[in-house]
């Protein structure tokens, strides 16, 4: 305690003993405020890490239901016989893909690149036949040279093509369609040349008629209906 003098000279006594408490506790206050602060900007900055994580996938899919088994198209037969590895299947390898971020930029990234590295033309202008399954290397294909191509590329990034399946659609103005059928633990995607965007297969508007198989060089039939003869379009 200090006598200190007031404004008239008479002496007054300050306990500065108290005003010490007291400055301490409204550090300790601040310190508490600090630290709560600190504690929702990391929770903040969590939450928002988990949503970015969270959006960077898409939407979940289903797993289409599979039938009996399909024979393929005979351009696909002919496409074997020249790149007989591109039609094996290897039994070791996973029938499903895990769904990452990572793996959904590689997707998008390969379609994307494709779709705009090729030119689009028809079998008949670009080889002399009706229908043709073969890789775009000069640059211009249809649509199953797309999906090969997105295929090989993603072979060439480590996914196992046993995931990785040609299928056979009719499309929205009812002719043959050759789409990519990415199978993964959400369910199925589509890869197509028709649009940047990938689809749960369920979304894409198109008719599934079969796909390669799984198990064995044998194709599965998806919907029972009648198998176009060709899927030579653009």
């Amino acid at each position: 305690m200090r006598a200190v003098m007031d404004g008239l000279g008479r002496a007054s006594h300050v306990d500065f003993r108290i005003d010490r408490q007291g400055l301490l506790m409204r550090g300790a206050r601040a310190a508490q405020l600090g630290l709560l602060g600190a504690l929702l900007l990391v929770g903040g900055a969590t939450t928002q890490g988990q949503t970015q994580t969270l959006a960077a996938l898409p939407d979940a899919s289903a797993a289409i239901e599979r039938g009996g088994s399909a024979k393929p198209v005979s351009a696909w037969n002919d496409f074997c016989a020249r790149y007989p590895a591109e039609c094996a299947v290897d039994l070791k390898e996973p029938t499903t893909l895990t769904m990452t971020p990572a793996l959904w930029r590689t997707l998008t990234a390969v379609n994307r690149r494709v779709n705009g590295r090729i030119r689009p033309v028809i079998d008949q202008d670009h080889w002399g036949v009706v229908d043709r399954w073969d890789f775009p290397d000069d640059g211009m294909g249809d649509c199953e040279d797309y999906q090969l191509l997105k295929r090989r590329m993603l072979v060439e990034r480590g996914l196992a093509r046993r995931a990785l399946r040609m299928t056979v659609v009719i499309d929205e103005i009812g002719e043959g369609h050759a789409v990519l059928m990415v199978r993964t633990d959400r369910g199925d995607y589509i890869l197509d040349n028709k649009t940047n965007a990938i689809l749960p297969w369920q979304r894409t508007g198109y008719t599934y008629v079969k796909r390669e198989g799984q198990d064995g060089l044998a194709w599965v039939a998806l919907n029972g209906i009648a198998s176009p003869i060709t899927t030579a379009n653009r």
